[in-house]
């Protein structure tokens, strides 16, 4: 039988528990059922419940701690070396302060487009030019409430839908959109700050 730990993780890991165990934030797969349910309920560390926050660590310090319980077991590690280990509170408060989140960023996202195109209208001065096209193609003032005008408004709703590849739960194409491509790409940035930053404390003389 094979004595081979498979150990995968993530470069973040959510819990909500602050007993934190080696199932909870790693992959496990071993041939050995015995040992790999001993390694599963493992625990890797205890957080403060009143204090959610972000915690670093190595997937070396887990390689010492499964040796502590399984010195025979070879380890192999898969996918990422240092990792980040995100403690949030689940609460009732939480998730409605989250949903209020959500709803002002919607309507500040929301005029502060509208204010944008508006402004952007005004510099070009897109009435007069909508106005001086319809005269010369149909040889009448327009009204200002044209099929120029109406179809302009529509173009807008449409190209922001087609560009962004999301309308709810609706999507285009299988491709990531481009806002899940920019906020994955934030993340990245994001958990190797925190993972650098943990690096520079733990080793000063390696800052520059």
């Amino acid at each position: 039988m094979s004595n081979t730990l498979y150990l995968q993780l993530d470069q973040n890991i959510e819990v909500t528990n602050p007993h934190v165990y080696l199932q909870d934030i790693a992959a496990l797969s071993m041939a050995d059922a015995k040992k790999l349910n001993r390694l599963r309920v493992m625990q890797v560390m205890v957080l403060d419940p009143a204090k959610p926050g972000r915690y670093v660590m190595s997937v070396s310090d887990l390689l010492k701690m499964i040796q502590k319980i399984e010195p025979s077991v070879d380890i192999s590690p898969i996918g990422e070396t240092d990792f980040i280990i995100t403690y949030k509170i689940s609460s009732v408060t939480s998730m409605i302060f989250r949903y209020i989140k959500i709803f002002f960023v919607c309507l500040v996202s929301f005029f502060g487009a509208a204010f944008s195109i508006m402004t952007f209208n005004n510099d070009v001065n897109l009435g007069n030019l909508f106005d001086q096209f319809y005269t010369l193609v149909m040889g009448k003032s327009s009204s200002g409430f044209t099929v120029l005008e109406i179809s302009y408004s529509v173009g807008i709703g449409l190209g922001v839908l087609i560009f962004f590849n999301h309308f709810g739960h609706l999507k285009l194409s299988d491709d990531p959109t481009p806002m899940q491509v920019q906020m994955r790409t934030y993340e990245d940035d994001v958990n190797q700050t925190l993972i650098e930053q943990a690096e520079r404390t733990q080793n000063p003389a390696k800052e520059t």
